[in-house]
């Protein structure tokens, strides 16, 4: 294996780096060049990403690589999924509605009780509902005349926008067109009657492409202002977690993962989708994976709870360490909480929503902040078993091994708790998987690597993982029991 350097770009809903990862000996190494915020726009009551910042940040990034002679390969962009780009006529680019706006708030329930069935949208897709889903932001956009979408002659996704800013050419990579809720897992197409009921075609998108296709070489305007030559910009797995799980340090296909932050996402990597009543009625989704793969998961709300929390508490230790090893000290599950009810969407006080749902559940009310921290990491190790024990049963291979990725993997206490909770063996590791994944993509592109299960030894090989086996059976499956009445009869 040669020594080669690869550029990814990862960008996420509040912040993005470009990053330039080293291959050497089968081994790999990550180093940052510029970090940057990605802030939402507020103008006239909409939300908006500045696609034009993103790209000026990576156009520096590129600037950054060269200044330090750092020869690269190929770029590759990663993004967080759903939101797009109209591009006119002229080739110019609209800024891009955000995820969080809230034109969709009532979209999807029009969408699906005025144009299309619940049942029928899901049958064709296999996407669990969300109200940003592309689909709905669509539906919104044309419900309000919105002129960029009805002057568009195409849509890009937000890495394929990037792309096409920096190459020239529109491309829709199929990882990040999947989380569209307009993509069929079956055909791998997008889906014509889906399309019609927006009033759309596939010609309204780019060419379908693969991760470990090639898009494009930068343009002469690019390559001057970079100080950079003809480099090809590779489509990698272009949504985030897309990256993060090919990324996943397995062995082989019995494993589970948890790309653990913000948001949390469990699931399991599958050759078919799983589309059927049961899917369905949990509200799985299937999104796209490379060579092939689907990714079927779970979204489940992750350390938002803690974020929100820790916002709040004025007394509380700055440091993570100290503030969570306060909350070891706290009897456990005396308070517990499901993190998905909808109390903690988007509360005004997440520290009230808190106490508030444990004084309707007749629970112990949680005062101070180690024992709402402690009641949110019980609950959330409750609620991965019960997803866990979902997609146990839902797979068609027994599931030895749960990975968890992410900065969550950084979290010992609450990775020991999901092992207890789980009765599983949990590895660890690692927390900059999304990066990685897009850097493997783009080695395999060069044929560094032969396929996914090379990439991932390489990974393995560069990282240290950390095990936790199951500890405390008995007093977490009690628990377990009355987290499932505390669900219950929240309702």
């Amino acid at each position: 294996m040669t020594h080669k350097y690869f550029f990814a770009v990862d960008l996420g809903a509040t912040s993005g780096r470009t990053i330039v990862g080293g291959l050497s000996d089968g081994k790999i190494t990550l180093e940052e060049l510029t970090r940057f915020d990605n802030n939402l726009i507020e103008v006239n009551g909409h939300f908006y990403w500045d696609i034009y910042a993103l790209y000026f940040e990576v156009v520096k990034g590129l600037k950054a690589a060269r200044q330090r002679n750092i020869e690269i390969s190929s770029i590759g962009i990663d993004t967080w999924g759903v939101d797009f780009v109209c591009v006119a006529e002229d080739g110019s680019v609209s800024q891009p509605l955000a995820y969080r706006d809230p034109h969709t708030f009532e979209a999807m329930d029009d969408y699906l009780q005025n144009v299309m069935p619940r049942e029928k949208v899901y049958d064709i897709t296999g996407i669990q509902f969300m109200n940003f889903n592309s689909i709905f932001q669509l539906h919104a956009m044309r419900r309000s005349g919105n002129s960029a979408l009805r002057n568009a002659k195409k849509i890009l996704f937000i890495p394929d926008a990037l792309s096409y800013m920096l190459t020239g050419k529109m491309v829709c990579e199929y990882t990040i067109a999947s989380t569209a809720q307009l993509l069929n897992p079956r055909t791998r197409r997008l889906d014509s009657t889906l399309l019609e009921s927006l009033g759309l075609t596939e010609s309204h998108f780019g060419i379908m492409v693969n991760p470990g296709d090639t898009i494009g070489t930068l343009t002469p305007e690019v390559q001057e202002m970079t100080g950079l030559g003809a480099v090809p910009v590779v489509a990698v797995a272009e949504h985030d977690t897309a990256s993060a799980v090919a990324a996943v340090p397995a062995r082989n296909e019995r494993f589970a993962y948890l790309s653990s932050g913000t948001w949390s996402l469990m699931g399991i990597e599958t050759k078919d989708a799983i589309i059927n009543k049961v899917s369905y009625d949990r509200n799985f989704t299937n999104e796209g994976g490379i060579e092939g793969t689907t990714r079927f998961l779970k979204n489940i709300c992750g350390m938002w709870l803690y974020e929100r929390c820790r916002k709040e508490w004025t007394d509380a230790p700055k440091s993570h360490a100290e503030l969570i090893a306060k909350a070891m000290q706290q009897p456990a599950f005396q308070s517990l909480i499901n993190p998905d009810d909808v109390m903690f969407a988007n509360p005004s006080s997440m520290v009230e929503a808190i106490q508030d749902y444990c004084r309707q559940t007749d629970q112990h009310v949680p005062q101070g902040y180690a024992e709402i921290c402690r009641c949110i990491f019980d609950s959330l190790a409750l609620r991965y078993r019960q997803v866990f024990s979902y997609l146990t049963e839902m797979a068609d291979f027994p599931i030895d091994v749960l990975h968890i990725i992410g900065g969550g993997s950084l979290n010992n206490d609450l990775n020991q708790f999901t092992a207890n909770s789980c009765g599983v063996e949990v590895l660890a590791g690692p927390q900059e998987c999304t990066s990685l994944g897009n850097i493997m993509v783009q080695a395999k592109a060069a044929g560094e690597v032969r396929d996914l299960w090379e990439m991932r030894k390489v990974i393995s090989d560069s990282i240290e993982l950390k095990l936790f086996t199951p500890k405390d059976k008995t007093l977490w499956d009690v628990a377990y029991d009355r987290f499932l009445a505390v669900v219950e009869k929240k309702g």
